[in-house]
Formats: C-alpha cells, structure tokens, sequence
C-alpha cells in the first residue's frame, strides 16, 4: 500500500512531537509509538523541523520556501492555461478577419 494514509494532525500537535524528541534526546520512534504516530512521519516533521530552524542540509527548502514553490507553481498552471485560451482566441479571431 503506498500514498498517504489520510490521517492529519494540528500544526501544534507537530511541533509538540518534534519537541518531545528534540528536548529529550529520546528516539522518532520511542516518541511515536508513544504518541501513536507514525516513526517515518515523525522522523520527517523532525528533519523539517530542523530544515525551518537552519539546522538542515544544504540546499533544503524551508516550510516557507515549499509554500512560496506550490503558491507560484499553481501561478504558473493558471498562466500557462490563460495563456492556452488567449492563443486559441487569436487563431479563432484571425480566421475570421480573413472570411
């Protein structure tokens, strides 16, 4: 089975978890099978976590900065599809100034 398995949790609880891990040194997975979590998920909101705080590898993109990509990324789908409108307006129009 793949995909996510629908089940969100607040922001808050997030940050909570990640900071059960983070202050006392204890495992994702001791910390999630407490919390009855996911080990994986809490391990990736643990690396992001660090990622927002500037403590993650080179080049990883901040919470902020994967919002500011879907944001501009859902931008451009809406350009590229006026765009596609636009074009197909022009070609109907020019063949009717030639009728």
């Amino acid at each position: 089975m793949s995909g996510k398995s629908g089940k969100r949790y607040t922001a808050e609880f997030k940050k909570d978890a990640v900071e059960l891990v983070l202050s006392t040194g204890r495992t994702p997975t001791e910390v999630a099978r407490e919390l009855g979590v996911s080990a994986e998920g809490l391990r990736s909101w643990v690396k992001q976590a660090k990622t927002d705080r500037g403590q993650g590898p080179a080049g990883a993109l901040t919470s902020d900065e994967r919002e500011e990509l879907r944001r501009i990324r859902r931008e451009l789908a809406e350009a590229r599809r006026a765009n596609e409108i636009l074009v197909k307006a022009a070609a109907f129009f020019a063949k009717e100034i030639v009728k």
